[in-house]
């Protein structure tokens, strides 16, 4: 027989192995979590939507700046209540880039046709924002 004590063949040698199964688990759980989450992030055009229940423009303060977009898709700017004839989207931004410099703290609103897909409005926003600068523009409504 073997003349090895029965501690030593008893023994375990320790094994140097990397466990990677809990890995695998937390990056699953986190690819889930991102899966759920990414859909939820958006990234658009920062602008201050106006609530339900806004007050109209007070008569004192400076008339705003208007853009407007009709039915057609055309571009209009007028301040106040005088309109002008259509433009090009380049002229827009010039008119209301020459505006601004004029009156840096004009107001700027969006002034859309109800016909006017969402997508021509959201253009106009990021051509305001990109191309003249403008951080903040209102959306005009009908009062209900």
């Amino acid at each position: 027989m073997n003349s090895v004590p029965i501690s030593r063949r008893n023994r375990r040698r320790p094994v140097a192995e990397i466990n990677v199964v809990p890995y695998i688990d937390v990056m699953l759980v986190l690819l889930v979590i991102f899966m759920i989450t990414a859909p939820l992030i958006t990234a658009g055009v920062k602008v201050d939507l106006p609530e339900a229940s806004a007050e109209p423009i007070s008569a004192n303060e400076e008339p705003p700046l208007i853009a407007s977009i009709d039915a057609s898709g055309n571009y209009y700017l007028s301040v106040g209540d005088s309109s002008d004839q259509a433009l090009e989207s380049h002229e827009l931004v010039e008119l209301v880039m020459a505006h601004l410099k004029l009156n840096p703290k004009a107001q700027i609103m969006i002034n859309g046709d109800r016909n006017v897909p969402y997508d021509k409005v959201v253009q106009l926003m990021v051509l305001l924002q990109t191309e003249a600068g403008i951080e903040s523009i209102g959306l005009m409504t009908d009062p209900e």
